[in-house]
């Protein structure tokens, strides 16, 4: 699939509202923008000399600590929560009561990731895997009643009071194990030649579209992109997490992911992500 000619999906009617069914992923891509091949080339060089200068560091483990912690604060602030690093860093009984809850639910993602990353060893990026790390997200916290570790069994949207007014209507329910099933063959599937970083743009950009969770989408999607860098071993150590840029480019962010669904432009989006890789191993490594 040249992505030029990628059509992004059908808008399927609903009882009262059309839900947004976008087209499967598992293939190979190519591409004529030189611009998507200059960033590519940068963003791996960068990657390379952020994996070596993780290699370097004494104190590797306290390095990881910090920005997990950073990534779990920063992750969850995209989605409304408000606890900064500092706060993360305390323990459950000097948090203020106000914050607790908040305070919880980074808790939850920094679990969440430690337990994604321990269990690479033991269980494929996979479906499975998935569900597990939502479970740890969504343990006893707001979300802990919408379906922790499993796919939604009701619609959802983003955006908007209600479905009515929604800024976006991900697909039906009962698409999601197809579509999910799709795009874990694609993020193991050997037999195509997919570069690792447009492969998982184009992943993160599927997952956030099909938002198969009742809640906990954007971390879980966003902690996929380190799960695969590690799994893949282009980096030896969970290093590069892109809330930050994310969250700081956050409205270029959603604006990307909805321009790719409304206008077929993947290759934009793709553009996005790998200046986002970039900057982060730039900025990690000074």
């Amino acid at each position: 699939m040249n992505i030029k000619n990628y059509k992004s999906g059908t808008y399927k009617k609903q009882y009262n509202y059309s839900s947004f069914t976008p087209s499967k992923i598992n293939m190979e891509w190519t591409w004529d923008d030189s611009k998507i091949n200059t960033l590519l080339s940068e963003a791996n060089k960068k990657l390379g000399e952020l994996n070596a200068f993780s290699l370097s560091i004494p104190d590797i483990d306290i390095f990881i600590s910090m920005h997990k912690a950073k990534e779990a604060t920063t992750s969850s602030k995209i989605e409304g929560t408000r606890t900064e690093i500092a706060d993360a860093l305390m323990k459950e009984e000097e948090v203020n009561p106000e914050k607790k809850d908040d305070w919880k639910e980074v808790q939850n993602y920094i679990s969440a990731m430690n337990y994604s990353i321990a269990n690479l060893e033991k269980l494929p990026l996979s479906n499975r895997l998935i569900k597990r790390a939502h479970q740890q997200l969504m343990q006893g916290v707001r979300g802990k009643h919408k379906l922790p570790g499993e796919y939604r069994k009701s619609q959802n949207w983003i955006g908007g009071a209600t479905i009515s007014d929604a800024v976006f209507i991900p697909p039906h329910h009962n698409e999601i194990d197809d579509l999910m099933s799709d795009l874990e063959k694609f993020l193991n599937n050997k037999h195509i030649n997919v570069p690792h970083l447009i492969r998982i743009a184009i992943i993160h950009y599927q997952f956030e579209t099909i938002h198969p969770f009742l809640d906990g989408n954007g971390r879980i999607g966003r902690l996929l992109i380190t799960l695969y860098l590690v799994t893949e071993k282009i980096l030896e150590m969970p290093t590069l997490y892109l809330s930050d840029f994310f969250e700081r480019n956050k409205s270029l962010y959603y604006d990307n992911l909805n321009f790719t669904r409304t206008s077929n432009k993947l290759d934009q989006w793709i553009k996005f992500f790998l200046v986002a890789v970039l900057e982060t191993s730039e900025n990690i490594e000074t």
